[in-house]
């Protein structure tokens, strides 16, 4: 008689996560998966899983690490900005790999073989401790013999302070990401999270990645990045007017930033025009160059949880428009405006730009948000404004049509004074040109119109915008026959 494991009352169901030597012993035990591993910057870490593992030598062709760096350049090329740790070096490592298995292991030979390129080039903490270390990750694999590659490809940052124990976080990461591409690449939300199978949060920071080829077809990685901030694997993720995820270090440092902070459900001509006005001044301040000058549309987690949980395909509507109109988008858990002030500023120490409504300055002075700051109200103040930064504020029109702007909006009484020195000291500017019909305008009022089936909230919208809702079916437009009546 077999034995059958006890199950108690209340027993709740557990997942079980195999460990990092199960992981590599299983992708070993299978005779059809093969392939290539190249690590830089951390010692071969990844593939010593393997090694351990037992009965690797049906998985690893081969395992190298070019250190030096004129070996690496006669393997992988020069980079233009001479730079090792970048995606685009990582992209030449696996495509590199790849194209060497594919020559050297002939298809009539190995007819069943799943070929894969693990790949990954990283700096660790420096012998300062002043830069952490951060690198970019990836694999190009096979899930059928005769199909093209699919590819993941993400960016760490480690969060450890000792070399040796980030080369062992980037160690059980690379077998976290090579067993969940082959045997996850079907639920790639859980793929992500099961990056992190044995490793803590504060361990590593994953801040970008990127799902192509064609078991990937259908995953759009603006959500996945929004998965990233969900999880709490980062704070912040950008992605392009493309939708792939950029890196936010590599678009933001040493730029001048002009960010927008809105819910964008949807942009409106309101919205535009703020950024256009906005934009005209910030690149007209004396230390701005427009070739410099990085624009950020930014909506924060809170901001997408109107409903409590978030809802993806509002999420996914509201980037759709702003990506057709051509922006950058940035997803940040931030609720308040200095930490995002402060997370800029970690990458640029240039010119910032905040545009925003009446209502969101008149917000920032509610002492309510900043209780859990040691020094409240002061300390946020601080961090917000110290830096080179500006207000661009647009005016709000009140119901009894009176315009209001930074000379006549009401904070409370206890923060006037506070009010008034940053406004004496030029913190606060007006967007003085504006189109007055325009703050009869509000998101709002034009998703509700939406959803009615009224029409005329066509013109509230940028040109082009509308057409985008109608054809995508987007905030659930619907199409509402018209009746004509005789």
């Amino acid at each position: 008689m077999g034995h059958t494991d006890v199950k108690i009352r209340g027993d709740k169901a557990i997942e079980q996560i195999p460990s990092i030597k199960d992981k590599a012993l299983r992708i070993n035990l299978n005779e059809s998966i093969y392939g290539t591993f190249a690590e830089i910057g951390a010692g071969q870490e990844t593939v010593r899983h393997f090694f351990r593992a037992g009965a690797s030598s049906g998985t690893i062709a081969k395992a190298m690490s070019a250190y030096d760096k004129d070996f690496s350049d006669a393997i992988y090329g020069i980079e233009d900005d001479g730079r090792y740790v970048t995606e685009s070096r990582l992209k030449k490592m696996l495509a590199h790999e790849t194209r060497l298995i594919e020559e050297r292991l002939k298809r009539d030979k190995h007819p069943n073989k799943l070929f894969f390129s693990y790949a990954n080039t990283v700096a660790t903490i420096d012998f300062a401790k002043k830069f952490k270390g951060h690198g970019w990750v990836g694999i190009n694999f096979q899930v059928e013999p005769d199909e093209d590659y699919n590819e993941i490809i993400l960016h760490i940052r480690f969060k450890e302070n000792d070399a040796r124990l980030q080369q062992e976080t980037l160690g059980i990461l690379g077998v976290n990401l090579i067993y969940g591409a082959f045997y996850k690449h079907n639920d790639p939300k859980r793929l992500l999270r099961y990056l992190y199978d044995h490793l803590d949060k504060d361990q590593l920071e994953i801040d970008t990645i990127n799902f192509s080829g064609p078991r990937f077809a259908n995953v759009d990685n603006r959500l996945m990045s929004l998965q990233l901030v969900k999880n709490g694997m980062t704070d912040a993720v950008m992605f392009g007017p493309d939708g792939n995820n950029i890196l936010p270090a590599a678009v933001l440092y040493k730029k001048n930033i002009l960010a927008l902070r809105g819910s964008f459900r949807p942009v409106t001509k309101v919205n535009m025009n703020m950024y256009k006005k906005s934009y005209k001044m910030f690149i007209e301040e004396n230390k701005v160059d427009k070739d410099n000058t990085f624009v950020v549309f930014e909506i924060t987690l809170s901001n997408l949880k109107a409903e409590g949980e978030i809802d993806e395909r509002d999420f996914l509507d509201r980037a759709e428009l702003l990506c057709a109109l051509g922006q950058t988008v940035m997803i940040s858990n931030f609720q308040e405006y200095f930490k995002v002030v402060e997370y800029f500023s970690s990458y640029t120490k240039a010119r910032m730009g905040l545009a925003m409504g009446v209502n969101n300055l008149v917000d920032i002075f509610d002492e309510k948000y900043y209780r859990h700051l040691s020094g409240g109200i002061l300390e946020a103040f601080g961090k917000l404004f110290f830096r080179d930064m500006k207000v661009y504020l647009y005016p709000m029109k009140e119901e009894n049509g009176t315009i209001i702007n930074s000379d006549n909006l009401k904070v409370h009484p206890r923060m006037k004074e506070l009010y008034k020195f940053f406004k004496f000291n030029g913190k606060v500017v007006d967007i003085k040109d504006y189109e007055e019909k325009n703050l009869e305008i509000f998101s709002r009022k034009v998703l509700k119109m939406i959803s009615d089936g009224e029409s005329g909230w066509e013109e509230m919208l940028p040109e082009g915008t509308a057409n985008i809702i109608k054809k995508q079916k987007l905030f659930g437009y619907e199409e509402t026959e018209s009746v004509s009546l005789k």
